[in-house]
């Protein structure tokens, strides 16, 4: 099956390129691209990316992304939220164990999730610490790295 971020990407090119009316129509074309999607996945990486359904102006609706800015904006509120709730990172092998401020690490965890990262398969969060497990072959300083990038001002 091939990975997230690529059916992401696959399913904003979809959306841009083509006058989608369902998640079946939408499930379709990516399965005829070769991605093992179920249904349910789907409408996860629909709330995801923001997709959203508008008036067609005749007599149906259609997905559509939301604007740039939008987007941009978006990742703004989770860097924020991450920055604001975060208290220190470290990792051992594919574990990255941050810590937070008590009863932020749900805030935290969620800002995570939502900026997609490639090198993180999940995360858990408790009151005050989130354990993230990173894909086979991603070391702690690959993520950190990756993380900076997103969230230039972090500290550690």
């Amino acid at each position: 099956m091939k990975e997230r971020s690529s059916r992401l990407k696959a399913v904003r090119k979809i959306i841009k390129n083509n006058r989608i009316e369902s998640q079946d129509e939408l499930l379709s074309l990516l399965q005829k691209d070769g991605f093992e999607v179920t249904q349910a996945t789907l409408s996860r990486d629909l709330k995801l990316l923001r997709v959203g359904k508008i008036s067609d102006g005749r007599s149906g609706y259609v997905y559509t992304l939301p604007e740039e800015e939008d987007t941009r904006e978006t990742e703004q509120i989770y860097v924020q939220d991450f920055l604001r709730g975060y208290v220190s990172i470290d990792y051992s092998g594919n574990i990255v164990v941050i810590k937070t401020f008590g009863g932020h690490a749900d805030a935290v965890s969620n800002a995570i999730d939502a900026m997609n990262f490639d090198e993180i398969l999940g995360t858990v969060a408790g009151d005050n610490c989130i354990f993230a497990c990173l894909k086979s072959g991603v070391t702690g300083e690959q993520f950190l790295k990756a993380l900076r990038k997103r969230i230039p001002n972090l500290d550690e």
